[in-house]
This record gives C-alpha cells, sequence and structure tokens, in this order.
C-alpha cells in the first residue's frame, strides 16, 4: 500500500539512518536547534489532535528525494484547500488503537470495553474521512490524499458487529447473548427485590427508633447495610459489616436480604463471565482484521499529521511555490515563519526578503550595518530550505521558485567548547575543514560573519582562500561578512555576487531589506555619531582607520545613491522617449495630411489653369471672328475688345485673391514653426488647437496656462507661442463661438471624471501615461484626491509611479492606503 510504504520506509528511524548515508552532508548535528526548527515541529504537534500526529511529526526529518517531497508538499498543499474552502473535515476521536490490536492478535485474549468504546468512534472517524476524499461524479478533488485513502481496506460491518454488542453509551446490550438476557433479567428482578426488602426493614428500624429519621440504604464491602445506634444493634438480625470510628453506629446487613445478596453477587459474576465470553467472540471476529486496522489507524495517523502541517501553514501564510529538481532558489517575499508570528502577535509587519541563487551566482555575500538583519535573512534561507525538504509549505509567494539540495551546511553563533578545548575561532576553523572537504554542487551551505573570531587581515585572507575553494566545488551558499576583501571578490571569482542590507542614512536606521548587487556600508562611524559617540574620539578613529577604507565605505554608500538616481533618470528617460515617439507620429500623420492636401491643390491648380487658357483661347477665337465677320466694324470690334478686356479685370481679381490665400498660409505656416522660448505672460496655443491662453508660471518644463479662466498644467514642449493681436482674436473668437462648447466639454469630462485607475499589470510607461493624464484632469476639475491600485508585486510599478509623482509641482502628499484597504499596493495622491 502506498501510503504504508511512505510511512514504514520514509517515517522509520530505520529509513533516516540509510537517508543519512545518501546525503553528502547535514551539520551540524544540533542544526535544527540552530535554525529554529525545533520550535516549528512543536507548534505543528501543538497541531496535532492525536498521539499518532505526535509521532510522526516527531520524525521529520530533512529528505532528498525530490519525487516524496513533491508528494508530501502536494499532500499538504491539498490539505491547506480544504481547512481553508471546503467542508468540514472530521477532526475528533483520532484515538490510537494500534497497541490494542497488537495485543488483541493473541490468540484467547479479548478487547476491553473502552478500547471497544473508542475503536468504535476511531473507526467513524476513519469512515468519514475516506467519504470525504472519494470522487464525486468521478472526478478527484484531491489526488494526492485521494492516493493514499484509497489503499484503506475495511470492512464496513465491523461498525455493526460492534453496536450489535455495545450501545450508544458504551455498556454492552442486554440482546448481545439470550444467556445474558436471562441473567441481566434474574438480575434486575432481584435487586428489586432485596431493594423493598431492606427499605422495609429501614422504615421499622426509623419507627422503633434504632437509628435516625435521615438515615437512608449505604454501601460497606459492596454490600447494601442499614446504619443503627450501638444500642440498638441486636434489635435488627443480621450481619454486621462495619462501625463509624466512634463506635456509636453499625451497619447491618438484614437477615432477610443476605442470601438475597449472596443471590445477586453470583449473578453479577455470572454477567461479568458473560460478557467476557461475548467480547471474546467478537475479538475472534475481529482479529482476521488486524492487518487492515493497523494500516487504517496509520491512515488516520497520516490524515492527523498531515492535518497539523496544514494547519500550521495556514498560520505563517505558507503555500508551495514552485517546486524543481534543480540546485537554486528564487524566492520573493519570503518571511521567517517564527518572526512572522511573533510580528503578528505583537500586530508589527514584517519586512519580507527577495534572494536569489542559481547557476550563474551561488554564492550571496551579504554586507550592511550590524542589527541590519544579516543573520536574520541568514536563518530564513535556512530555515525555509530545511522546511521545504521535511514536506512543509513555507510563507513564501507562490510564484517564487525553489529547489532541492542534496546537503545542508550551517555555521551560525558561538561553537566554543570547553570540553574539546576549543575556542570560537578553532570551532569555526574545523566547521570550514569539514565544508571544504564535503561540499559538492549539491550542497547549500550558510555562514554567519564569515571569518570573524580573530585577527581581521589575517582572518579575511583565510576566508577568501576558503571561499575560493568552496566556489571552485560549485557549491551553492550565503554568507555575511564585514570584510572588504571578501566584498571585493563578486566579478572575480566566478559565481559570487554581492548584496546589502539597505540602511536609511537620514533616518539612521536599518531598513530590514536585502537589494543584491552591490556590497553594503557597515555605516559604523555613522551609527557612532547617531548614538552619541564623543567626536573627538570619532575623528581619532577615521584617522586610525586609513583613508582608504574610509573611500571605499563611502564609495560604496555612493555607488547606492548613483545607481538609484541613474535607475529613476532611466524611468524619466523612458517615459520621455514614448511622448517623443507619439509626438513624432503625430507630426508625422500632419506631415502626410499636408502633403496630400499639396498634391490636391497642385492638381486643382493645373485644372484650373487648363480650364483658363481654354477659356483665354475661346474668346479671343470668338472676337477674330465677331472681327472679320463684320469687316472690323468698329461698334463690333469694340464689344470684343471689351470681353477680352473684362476677361482680364476677372484674371487680376482671382490672382489678387490667391495671393492673400497664400499670404495667410505662409503667415500661418510661420506661426507653426515659431519656435521661440515661452516666458510668463507669453500668449499661447496648444498646438494642433486654437484655444489661447496665457502663461502665468513656469517651472521645469511645464507651464500654468490660464484659458478662459480655467488654469490647465501643460508640458511647455506641447505649446506654441501667439502673438497679442491673434491672442485678443482668437479670445473674441472663442468667446463668441466656443465658450458654450469648452464649457460643456469640462462638465462632460466632470461628470465622467473617475478619481480612480488600476494600473496592474500595465508596463511602467503605459502606467505613467496614465497616472500623467488622471493628474492632468484632476488638476483641471480641481479634484485634490485621488487612488492608484498599482498591486504590490515587486514593487516595480509603485516605486515608478510615485518617483513620476514627486517630480509633479502641484502633488501635495503620496501615501499608502490603509492596511485593511490594500495597503501599499495602492497609492493615495493628495493635489494641492
Amino acid at each position: 500500500m502506498l501510503f504504508l510504504y511512505l510511512y514504514f520506509n520514509y517515517l522509520s528511524p530505520v529509513f533516516f539512518l540509510s537517508l543519512q548515508k545518501n546525503i553528502a552532508l547535514i551539520y551540524p548535528a544540533n542544526i535544527e536547534q540552530k535554525l529554529g526548527f525545533d520550535t516549528i515541529r512543536q507548534h505543528i504537534i501543538n497541531e496535532c489532535i492525536s498521539v499518532l500526529g505526535e509521532k510522526m511529526t516527531e520524525k521529520l526529518k530533512f529528505r532528498n528525494d525530490f519525487k516524496l517531497l513533491n508528494t508530501l508538499l502536494d499532500q499538504t498543499e491539498e490539505f491547506r484547500q480544504i481547512l481553508q474552502f471546503d467542508n468540514y473535515f472530521p477532526s475528533q476521536d483520532y484515538f490510537d488503537l494500534t497497541s490494542e490490536i497488537d495485543r488483541i492478535r493473541i490468540q484467547g485474549t479479548f478487547i476491553e470495553i473502552q478500547a471497544l468504546i473508542d475503536l468504535r468512534l476511531s473507526l467513524i472517524t476513519i469512515f468519514n474521512c475516506l467519504k470525504f476524499l472519494q470522487p464525486i461524479d468521478e472526478e478527484v478533488k484531491y489526488p494526492e490524499l485521494y492516493k493514499v485513502s484509497s489503499n484503506v481496506n475495511l470492512n464496513e460491518n465491523l461498525i455493526a458487529a460492534i453496536d450489535r454488542i455495545l450501545d450508544e453509551k458504551g455498556i454492552i446490550r442486554d440482546d448481545a447473548s439470550a444467556e445474558l438476557r436471562k441473567i441481566r433479567k434474574d438480575l434486575k428482578s432481584k435487586t428489586a427485590t432485596a431493594e423493598k426488602k431492606l427499605n422495609q426493614t429501614l422504615a421499622i428500624a426509623r419507627k422503633e427508633g434504632w437509628t435516625g429519621d435521615d438515615v437512608s440504604v449505604t454501601i460497606r464491602n459492596g454490600r447494601a447495610v442499614i446504619p443503627v445506634t450501638a444500642s440498638n444493634k441486636r434489635k435488627i438480625r443480621g450481619f454486621v459489616h462495619d462501625a463509624s470510628a466512634t463506635g456509636q453506629t453499625y451497619y447491618i446487613e438484614p437477615e432477610e436480604v443476605f442470601e438475597l445478596n449472596n443471590e445477586i453477587r453470583e449473578l453479577e459474576h455470572d454477567e461479568r463471565l458473560e460478557i467476557v465470553k461475548i467480547l471474546t467472540e467478537f475479538t475472534d471476529f475481529l482479529r482476521p482484521y488486524s492487518y487492515d486496522l493497523k494500516e487504517a489507524y496509520h491512515f488516520l495517523a497520516l490524515m492527523d499529521f498531515i492535518r497539523a502541517k496544514a494547519k500550521f501553514a495556514i498560520r505563517i501564510e505558507g503555500v508551495k511555490p514552485l517546486f524543481s529538481d534543480k540546485n537554486l532558489l528564487e524566492w520573493y517575499n519570503a518571511k521567517h515563519p517564527l518572526l512572522f508570528l511573533s510580528h503578528k502577535a505583537q500586530k508589527k509587519e514584517i519586512v519580507p526578503l527577495n534572494i536569489k541563487l542559481s547557476a550563474k551566482d551561488r554564492v550571496l555575500i551579504i554586507s550592511g550595518p550590524n542589527a541590519g538583519g544579516k543573520s536574520v535573512c541568514l536563518k530564513t534561507v535556512g530555515l525555509l530550505q530545511y522546511m521545504l525538504q521535511c514536506g512543509l509549505l513555507i510563507p513564501i509567494k507562490h510564484t517564487s521558485e525553489t529547489g532541492i539540495f542534496e546537503s545542508l551546511f550551517i555555521d551560525i553563533g558561538d561553537e566554543q567548547s570547553i570540553e574539546n578545548d576549543l575556542s570560537t575561532y578553532s570551532s569555526h576553523l574545523l566547521n570550514m575543514k569539514k565544508l571544504v572537504e564535503k561540499a559538492d554542487d549539491k550542497t547549500l551551505f550558510l555562514i554567519d560573519e564569515f571569518g570573524a573570531g580573530t585577527e581581521p587581515q589575517l582572518g579575511g585572507a583565510i576566508a577568501e582562500s576558503i571561499l575560493e575553494a568552496v566556489c571552485e566545488k560549485k557549491a551553492y551558499g550565503v554568507i555575511t561578512t564585514h570584510y572588504s576583501n571578501l566584498k571585493l571578490m563578486a566579478g572575480k571569482v566566478e559565481g559570487i555576487v554581492n548584496g546589502a542590507m539597505l540602511y536609511d542614512t537620514e533616518n539612521m536606521h536599518p531598513l530590514y531589506k536585502l537589494k543584491i548587487g552591490n556590497p553594503g556600508s557597515s555605516f559604523a562611524f555613522e551609527i557612532a555619531q547617531n548614538i552619541g559617540l564623543q567626536k573627538d574620539i570619532l575623528d581619532k578613529a577615521r584617522l586610525k582607520s586609513g583613508k582608504s577604507h574610509l573611500d571605499f565605505e563611502q564609495q560604496l554608500q555612493q555607488l547606492e545613491v548613483d545607481k538609484e538616481e541613474i535607475t529613476r533618470k532611466k524611468q524619466e528617460l523612458k517615459v520621455a522617449d514614448d511622448f517623443l515617439s507619439e509626438m513624432i507620429d503625430k507630426y508625422q500623420k500632419l506631415s502626410d495630411n499636408l502633403e496630400s492636401s499639396k498634391r490636391e491643390i497642385i492638381k486643382q491648380a493645373k485644372n484650373d489653369a487648363k480650364e483658363l487658357i481654354h477659356q483665354s483661347n475661346r474668346i479671343i477665337e470668338n472676337a477674330v471672328r465677331m472681327i472679320k465677320e463684320s469687316n472690323a466694324d468698329k461698334e463690333i470690334t469694340r464689344v470684343a475688345r471689351e470681353n477680352i478686356q473684362h476677361f482680364e479685370e476677372k484674371l487680376d481679381k482671382t490672382e489678387k485673391s490667391a495671393k492673400k490665400v497664400k499670404s495667410k498660409q505662409n503667415q500661418s505656416i510661420k506661426e507653426e514653426i515659431d519656435k521661440s522660448p515661452i516666458f510668463i505672460g507669453d500668449f499661447v496655443k496648444i498646438i494642433g488647437q486654437q484655444t489661447v491662453g496665457e502663461v502665468e508660471f513656469i517651472k521645469n518644463d511645464k507651464a500654468i496656462v490660464i484659458a478662459n479662466s480655467i488654469k490647465v498644467t501643460l508640458p511647455i514642449n506641447q505649446l506654441q507661442k501667439v502673438s497679442k493681436k491673434e491672442a485678443q482674436q482668437k479670445a473674441i473668437s472663442s468667446k463668441k463661438t466656443n465658450y458654450g462648447s469648452v464649457m460643456t466639454e469640462i462638465n462632460e469630462k466632470a461628470a465622467n471624471f473617475n478619481p480612480s485607475i488600476d494600473v496592474r499589470g500595465k508596463r511602467a510607461e503605459e502606467a505613467i501615461i496614465l497616472v500623467k493624464n488622471l493628474v492632468d484632469e484632476a488638476i483641471l476639475l480641481s479634484v485634490y484626491e485621488l487612488t492608484i491600485l498599482h498591486g504590490k508585486g515587486n514593487g516595480i510599478l509603485r516605486h515608478v509611479i510615485r518617483e513620476y509623482l514627486r517630480s509633479v509641482s502641484e502633488v501635495k502628499e503620496i501615501k499608502d492606503q490603509h492596511v485593511e484597504r490594500g495597503g501599499d499596493g495602492i497609492t493615495l495622491i493628495s493635489l494641492k
């Protein structure tokens, strides 16, 4: 059976002994205590509802079998889905009957009544679990859990067989056998008779004053007796069973019920024998199912174990990320589970970790200030990888990619040993020796404060040599250090990359955020200055530390600042480039339209010229004909001459009109290409539009323009300067013809304006254009509160949008939405 195979072969101590031989290195022996996994294990044990589940949790171990781990992770993920989104899964009566089942395998033994009660209840739970996981309409909802359940073969008649001999109160039924029914009937009759006679004797004793009025029948030595005073003990014939400590009261069993009680005792003995007989017969019926029952209880244990893992995963927001049979880490929003629970209890936020190790960048060197989160980062990597390879879901973004390592090595904390006469540094060196010996390309190593514990220059040199040796073996790792020579190995030694724990230099506090790419500064002098260490001491320290070291630290800080500035400028250039491309497209279309209009005008002009020549020829020919036919009559000649003159005058008028049009066109063209600088007080219009306004204010590359009593903020490169005379003419024309339409358009914009936009999934440049349009319209319509939904993700979109908003002078405030309504996934904007 599959799950028994998993249980016996993967959860048994024997398997772990064999597993340890296959693992290149799990070091040190107390790795679980150093990483905090022992606390994780206890949390899971606390979620168990049975001893069976607790036993399985105690056997959790690090594994390197990808197929097995994938199955275990899928099982836990499926159970997490059940707990969060499905109906109620059976979660009571998880009793452990395995030892009782083993005991009754011996012929002649019988199951105890309490065990029989637990057996019935736990069997009901097992059958309910099996029923829950059964396919619905041939659809298997939870395939991995179903694989486990499908191998349980239990006879459903077992519960019916128990119900035939046991009632709902856990008592053997009267009709469990004919003999038991007869015994209990006689027992009931004789007991009633004995009680009747006893009560009659008690009534006489009360009446005669042999005992008090408040005295009742009591029990001594398992027999019903009557308490009487010492002076009246001879008044009732019977057997004295006991006397009070003072000797004032005697407990007498009356003679008339003595024999009757003896018969009752015999019947009770017969009843016990008959019950044993019934239980023995039932046990004989149950014994052939002992193997199936053991299998079923291992299934129940596995359900409890997986359920506990799933419940703990829900508490720490654990999921199954992308899991591959490779050596890699590409984690996003990873959280240390114990730190997460602690912060959650204190209602504090935790800064998630983004980290990547790949075949190209195998070793990450993390540097930064003390108490900046380096060690927490290291332990987060170690603990989450250990949890993952124990089959546990981890608190990480579900799109993160996780791999598997055959070996895990850590060197965290003080390993000083008095017994072995080892100093802290000697202990670290011993650990490094084992790492260099055992490491290979399937090893993950984690080292805290690499090289520390001895003289810095020598310790740094040894650490550098050790790191080179480990890198030659293609091992993967994360180390923390303050040594500059180790930071400088990135780029020189293949596979090494730097990382820095970021620090807020303005407010002088750590940000607990890892950034991969550049080394970090220790900020030793800044921190010392911040806590108030005397200035003269710091000045001396700067001299002693040497200018080269300080220059290196300052260069690290400046590199980070420069990188941030370059990233911001790059984004701005990208946005500007997109805008320029849009303008080029727009002008290209205008140019194409002009060229097309030009061809049409030339074509029309040619046609007009042809028609003009044709008309001229016709008029001249007509005049010549008239003169010839009249033999050059003076009057006819005069009329012909006047016709020609009238045609010449018409041509003159047409030519003058064309010149005026051409003059206006040239003036218009001249205005379009007017690129002189724009200053405050100039009259301008938006390129491609007719509305004219006056420039009120200019800052950077934007101008505030007043047009028709409305203030609009526009980029200067979208404006065209016009003369004051033209501005006045445009204003009069606009008042006559466009004011109503402008107001109508503004009213329509106000009615349809939405102060919230969703830019999730957009590219950065697309999002910036949408945000820009939103802000411009808000300023136009005097809307002062805006909302941008950009999501959380890696924070890139949020950063780009906020960088742009900070460059807009009209933006008064930028802040996150309330944490319960989206937190830093939504940006709230207040305008001036």
